[in-house]
């Protein structure tokens, strides 16, 4: 079996961003894997941030390697550019749950083992029961729908409401399963999609990567490189658009189209495709086989604003 620990598209990504150096900030600190291979590969300095303030305890067994060339910061790396408190190198984002917090049955992530409903990453929000169990039958499939893509959403959520209260991760599992047809060899677990959604929805993760991407465009210097490693097509699709929107310099207009005004780009980008897993790696890690890497190079123009909506960023109907 895989290292669990294991981070993933690591090699890919010191590569495409090599030479290392300077001062990088590991967004989603985590086990610490992308941290340490910046530090071995030549960064003087790496500021972890992490939401999640157990992580760091885990770390105490080997940063004291490094002395003062890592620092550990909580907060969400939505707030980068404030927690670094100066100019950057490098950014490095891994977005979703790690397999670490997975693998811990009372933090509730996983539909494969027993725990309270919890799901947060951190900080003071509601947990998943707060919200499973107080929601709208209709706001519950919205979620269900836009943010895990499930199309059994309302069927599902009707259940859930029918459940209710729903305090532990086997009761969700049995709810979702009991409204799906049961998965064929080689498909994903049916409580996939749902769990997913319900995670994204209780840590704001959508929310939390458009606003972490403006604050990375803030906080690099020029020449500064944004690394972003996702593994489902939503997440994907935010970077893909971010990526792109801010890189384009506009239009020049033409005798049917207004001229547009013009916006200096704030990012170049060194590769016309997302990146994928070693053919090496898949064979140690499976898990990376749904992982994609994208780079941006940050300019000198000045930051700007982004519409999160232009992003292709999943919106529930009627949220604000």
């Amino acid at each position: 079996m895989a290292d669990p620990h294991i981070p993933v598209l690591l090699a890919p990504l010191l590569r495409a961003t090599a030479p290392i150096g300077g001062v990088w900030l590991d967004g989603t600190f985590g086990a610490g894997g992308y941290a340490r291979g910046l530090l071995d590969a030549g960064a003087d300095l790496v500021i972890g941030v992490d939401r999640d303030p157990s992580v760091f305890r885990m770390a105490e067994a080997w940063r004291g390697q490094y002395g003062d060339r890592l620092r550990l910061v909580e907060g969400t790396f939505s707030d980068m550019d404030a927690l670094a408190g100066q100019a950057l190198d490098g950014v490095v984002l891994d977005l979703g749950v790690s397999s670490m917090q997975l693998d811990q049955a009372d933090r509730g992530f996983s539909f494969m083992r027993d725990g309270p409903l919890d799901m947060r990453m951190g900080g003071d929000v509601p947990s998943a029961a707060d919200l499973l169990n107080s929601a709208e039958e209709s706001d519950i499939a919205d979620v269900l729908y836009h943010y895990g893509e499930e199309r059994a959403a309302r069927r599902i959520a009707r259940a859930i409401v029918a459940a209710r209260p729903l305090t532990r991760t086997t009761q969700l599992t049995q709810v979702v399963t009991g409204c799906l047809p049961r998965a064929k060899p080689g498909q994903s677990h049916p409580a996939t999609r749902s769990f997913q959604a319900i995670r994204i929805w209780v840590n704001d993760e959508f929310g939390q990567l458009v606003a972490g991407l403006s604050a990375a465009e803030r906080a690099l210097k020029p020449g500064g490189q944004l690394a972003v490693v996702s593994f489902h097509s939503l997440e994907d699709r935010i970077v893909k658009r971010f990526m792109q929107a801010r890189s384009d310099a506009g239009g020049g207009g033409n005798r049917y189209a207004p001229v547009t005004q013009v916006v200096e780009p704030a990012f170049r980008l060194p590769f016309r495709r997302a990146i994928g897993p070693d053919p090496e790696e898949l064979d140690v890690n499976p898990r990376a086989r749904s992982a994609l890497l994208r780079v941006a190079v940050r300019t000198d123009a000045a930051a700007g604003a982004v519409d999160a909506r232009s992003l292709a960023m999943p919106h529930l109907p009627g949220a604000a």
